[in-house]
């Protein structure tokens, strides 16, 4: 008898530590939202405005995971002597504080409980909802910019500079009335720098919170967080400028810097849903997930699809909603692990890798693919060195793609600015047909490294040409660098000899004229060398046939 009682209380101690998220913290997961006082139909009992407004802008519905956890449930744990500590209604769950691991063992019985714990078994993949806006895009004339501007953003200067998010600038374009959700390890001193004066004297900081501590004492941990905010919303002009200086922020804490669980997923998801409620544009998360200090937690390479990690489909789910998430791709480069961390591989997230200043990639930075193959990271951005705020508000230099990241959202929320009627998925692949690596991605740079102005240059140029003949040319590579082939081909329109090829910039001012002699079979390829020199940015490639005027778009880099 006595080892039949040792073996019982050792299996409820092995299934008390295999259900734990950290020490003495559970996940506990309900079965249902049954008998809810919230509807789908009142979506303002539990959104804000601005979140609202979003769905509607971008005509996504409202389903299930928006509506809040049963409260009653919430209760009943209380009432069990649990101490709550995060919510998440997109996951119907509750994590929870308690060193009775009998009572944890109990928990499974109860009717409205389905599980304890996290499960390693994969999880059904979270589908796409996300429908195309229709876009209306206004035509703009491109501006002759001066790119000298160190004196400007001082040392910062090259790692916007790389991205040519400076002539967004300069275009009018800051971040205003965007709102980008920051979620990180802490922002220390963020109240008081004198770098982060500016957001704090125009009220550009909306919400903070803490959901390691539960309290909204953001300012008094790490520093990581607020380094990352400082690539994006200092304003020093003359020393350092970030990426989007004018946007809004929240700040929310979600990361335990000291220790390494699970439970940091379920953090970061309860953060997401909260800046999903008050209509959070963009996500930040500088943060990555494989190794945990209970390493029966960790993640393997074969978890790396996108659908298993809690974090990961959290990211997904946040897209779902409409938010655009950045996240860095990690610093696992040169280890044993070498590959991207969740949520990093998500397949509606944005993945940043870091490069040097010269254009190379950082040896750190983490490698693709994901497990399922597919290409991550998506887009690279100087994070070796970056230049960062310190602790004690100088401006100094840090590596990572924790800061690549965020250079990468400052631009973006810039370029978003520009083409709100665009939603977070067509925004993100036009920064990836900005990059210079787009005709040829790989595991290390993704599609390379994106170019901001051109992506805005191509989009303000959308609905300017018949996409029904459009077809009928193909140009590639798009974007190009030194060289541009120009292909017609069509079984009904007869190419004469002297047909005339002409390409012109934005301006309307025409760059190339030439005729095409080389005709057969009613195919014609043209290949233009030496076009280098040609500034960065849209043209538009014009073909004419007889009666026939074909035109259509390419990107120069």
């Amino acid at each position: 008898m006595k080892l039949i009682a040792f073996y019982l209380i050792f299996s409820f101690l092995q299934f008390s530590l295999f259900a734990q998220i950290s020490p003495n913290h559970y996940l506990v997961n309900f079965t249902d939202k049954d008998n809810s006082p919230y509807s789908l139909e009142h979506p303002e009992q539990y959104l804000t405005k601005r979140a609202i407004d979003r769905r509607i802008k971008y005509n996504i519905t409202y389903d299930e995971t928006d509506l809040p956890v049963n409260q009653n449930y919430i209760d009943s744990l209380k009432a069990l002597g649990l101490e709550i500590i995060n919510v998440s209604k997109w996951f119907n769950s509750v994590s929870v504080y308690t060193k009775d691991t009998l009572l944890i063992d109990t928990l499974d019985e109860i009717s409205f409980i389905k599980s304890v714990g996290l499960s390693k078994k994969k999880i059904q993949k979270i589908q796409k909802d996300l429908k195309s806006a229709n876009t209306q895009i206004k035509y703009e004339q491109a501006l002759d910019f001066d790119s000298s501007g160190y004196d400007y953003y001082g040392n910062g200067f090259r790692q916007i500079e790389m991205l040519n998010a400076h002539y967004l600038h300069q275009a009018g374009y800051r971040g205003e009335g965007m709102l980008v959700a920051i979620l990180d390890a802490g922002f220390y001193k963020v109240d008081e720098l004198a770098a982060f004066d500016s957001i704090r004297s125009n009220n550009q900081i909306l919400g903070v919170y803490d959901f390691v501590d539960k309290d909204t004492s953001v300012y008094d941990a790490a520093t990581h967080g607020m380094m990352v905010l400082s690539t994006i919303a200092a304003n020093i002009p003359g020393e350092f400028v970030g990426t989007a200086p004018k946007a809004n922020f929240l700040l929310l804490r979600t990361e335990q810097v000291a220790s390494e669980y699970i439970i940091e997923e379920h953090n970061w998801a309860v953060a997401a849903e909260y800046a999903d409620s008050l209509g959070a544009d963009i996500i930040n998360t500088s943060l990555g997930y494989n190794n945990f200090d209970d390493t029966t937690q960790s993640h393997t390479y074969s978890d790396m699809d996108g659908n298993t990690a809690l974090i990961s489909i959290a990211a997904d789910l946040a897209a779902k909603k409409g938010i655009l998430v950045v996240s860095s791709a990690g610093n696992e480069g040169f280890s044993q692990w070498k590959y991207i961390s969740a949520p990093a591989d998500a397949d509606s997230v944005l993945t940043v890798g870091a490069v040097t200043e010269d254009e190379n990639i950082a040896f750190f930075s983490s490698r693709g693919p994901t497990f399922d193959q597919r290409i991550k990271p998506d887009v690279c951005a100087q994070g070796m060195p970056a230049i960062v705020i310190a602790a004690n508000g100088t401006v100094t230099a840090s590596s990572g793609t924790s800061f690549s990241a965020p250079i990468i959202t400052g631009a973006l929320t810039c370029l978003w600015q520009a083409h709100p009627e665009l939603n977070n998925i067509q925004i993100m692949d036009a920064i990836k047909q900005s990059a210079d690596r787009y005709s040829q991605p790989d595991t290390i740079f993704g599609y390379g490294i994106p170019d901001f102005y051109a992506a805005h240059l191509y989009l303000n140029s959308m609905g300017q040409i018949d996409e029904n003949t459009e077809n009928l040319l193909n140009v590639f590579p798009n974007p190009f660098k030194n060289i541009l082939n120009i292909a017609f081909y069509s079984k009904n329109i007869e190419i004469p000899y002297n047909s005339k090829l002409e390409v012109f910039d934005v301006q309307g001012k025409k760059v190339i004229d030439a005729y095409v002699d080389d005709v057969e079979n009613n195919y014609s390829l043209m290949v233009i060398n030496n076009v280098e020199k040609l500034s960065k940015g849209v043209y538009i490639v014009r073909f004419t046939a007889k009666d026939v005027v074909l035109q259509t778009k390419v990107v120069k880099l």
